[in-house]
Formats: C-alpha cells, sequence, structure tokens
C-alpha cells in the first residue's frame, strides 16, 4: 500500500507547465528518490504534495485518502514533514530553540495559558525540550544545542532541519536537497543517518537529491523529472543508466558509442554537486 502518492498531477504557471501527469508512489518504510536537472519540476512536485500548490488537475492521496484541498498545516497534522531547498529555520534562535518551537502543534496548553505563563506550560516546554534533545543526539547534533543557527555552517544547517521536522513525529519525511553543501564523506554519513531514521522511527522518506551516489546507496526506488514530465522510474541502477536520463542530465547523444564515458562523467559531475 502506498502512504502517499500522486496521481496524475499537473500545474503550470502562465503558459509554462511545471508538472504534466506526474504520478509518483512512496510505500510504507520506503526511501524513494526524485531527481532531475535543475528545473525539472521536482520541488514543484514536492509543492504540489504538501499543500503549497494546488494542482490544476490530478490528485495527492495520502494513506488512501484524498488530501488535495487540505492545507498546508493539515497536511502537517496528518503526518507529513517537510524540509527546503533554502533551509528553513530561525536564524536569531539556538538549535535547542528551533526544535521546541518546532514542536508547538504538539504543546498541550493554549496560546492565552502561554502568553500568561501558567505551570503547565512549563511542564509542556520541559517535554518539548527533552523530545527535541533526544532527536538531536539522533541527528548528531549534541553538541550544537546551545549554539546559535546563525553561525552553523551549512552542512550543519541541513541536518537541523532535518532534526526539526523530525520533532514533529512525521510519518512521512519529504526532504529537498538534503545533501546540498555537504562533502562526499558528509553524504555518506547522512546516507547512513537516513537509513537509521527509517528504521527506528518506520519513516516513509521522498527526497529531491543531485548526490546521485547517495540515491543509488538508499533509495528503494527512484523517478526522474525532466521538462515536468516523468522521464523514467525504477530502479536506482537502472535510473541512473538510462539513456535518456544521460541526455537530459548533460545533453548527450544517448547512442553514442562512448556511452559509458558520459555515465562516468554523468557520475562524477553529481558526486560534486
Amino acid at each position: 500500500m502506498s502512504v502517499l502518492e500522486t496521481q496524475s498531477v499537473s500545474i503550470r504557471f502562465g503558459g509554462v507547465f511545471a508538472n504534466t501527469d506526474v504520478s509518483i508512489k512512496v510505500g510504507e518504510w520506503e526511501i524513494v528518490g526524485v531527481i532531475g536537472p535543475n528545473g525539472a519540476g521536482k520541488t514543484t512536485a514536492f509543492n504540489i504534495v504538501t499543500g503549497f500548490y494546488k494542482p490544476d488537475r490530478g490528485r495527492v492521496l495520502y494513506k488512501g485518502r484524498d488530501i488535495t484541498n487540505l492545507a498546508v498545516h493539515e497536511r502537517t497534522a496528518l503526518g507529513m514533514g517537510r524540509t527546503f531547498q533554502n533551509v528553513g529555520l530561525v536564524k536569531g534562535s539556538t538549535v535547542r530553540e528551533n526544535l521546541v518551537s518546532a514542536q508547538y502543534l504538539e504543546a498541550d496548553y493554549s496560546t492565552l495559558a502561554g502568553m500568561l505563563g501558567s505551570p503547565r506550560t512549563f511542564v509542556s516546554e520541559a517535554e518539548l525540550r527533552k523530545r527535541g534533545d533526544a532527536v538531536a543526539e539522533v541527528m548528531g547534533l549534541g553538541e550544537f544545542l546551545d549554539r546559535q543557527v546563525a553561525g552553523l555552517p551549512y552542512g550543519v544547517l541541513k541536518r537541523v532541519e532535518i532534526a526539526t521536522v523530525l520533532a514533529t513525529d512525521p510519518d512521512v519525511l519529504l526532504l529537498d536537497e538534503p545533501s546540498s553543501g555537504m562533502g562526499p564523506e558528509e553524504a555518506h554519513d547522512l546516507g547512513d543517518t537516513l537509513l537509521e531514521l527509517r528504521r527506528e522511527f518506520g519513516l516513509s522518506i521522498a527526497m529531491i537529491e543531485h548526490h546521485v551516489p547517495l540515491v543509488v546507496r538508499v533509495c528503494d526506488y527512484v523517478y526522474c523529472l525532466n521538462f515536468g514530465q516523468l522521464l523514467a522510474e525504477g530502479l536506482p541502477e537502472e535510473v541512473r543508466n538510462h539513456p535518456q536520463v544521460v541526455t537530459a542530465y548533460l545533453g548527450e547523444d544517448a547512442e553514442d558509442p562512448a556511452l559509458q564515458k558520459v555515465e562516468e562523467k554523468l557520475e562524477t559531475l553529481l558526486d560534486t554537486d
């Protein structure tokens, strides 16, 4: 059974079709990769899934329920968590404060009680901090808890953002270029973390990612988009070596006898993205 699914979703902005009949499925406890060159429509698809855009046609299903018309916060409450291509954190706050803020949908006190500082708010805040600290340890961020976000390296920021989403206790985690800003070793470590998160939290994960070795190592299934359309799908190695995928990334002739060299060039290029 699919936990998350888009059924032939399409959307256009003016005369430009950003997505055309895009169908993607994420199964239970599955890690699914979405790849494609810049401007392929990957983030647009994520925006449709998470409710930032409403498709012109097609549907979005979550655990069999049609959520196409639900607002962003309603989808979050159902168990969908998402990171962004540009890190979305409160830069002037500490890592711990960001982790606590992410959980306020779970807080069991009212806005008025929080403003008045009722005893219950202190108990609840302590629980949120404890949970945030635990998530930080899982993500290898314990040493950064009291550090201000604004001063952290970009690779660490991406981990903090994933941690804040995990703090909301999602069932499905959507990651937009999680290895952006990381070197090969950091990206490898991130892959280990994602596999551990799936195992420890029972998560389903969908990720937009340019780092092909990471996709091949951790993903169960991969979709490739180009010009807003589904170009290829299948097992990671199959999609990476698909002639049309190679052509989409590099503009090379997929029938060239030197295809192997092109594929090697593709992997090298994307490995340093």
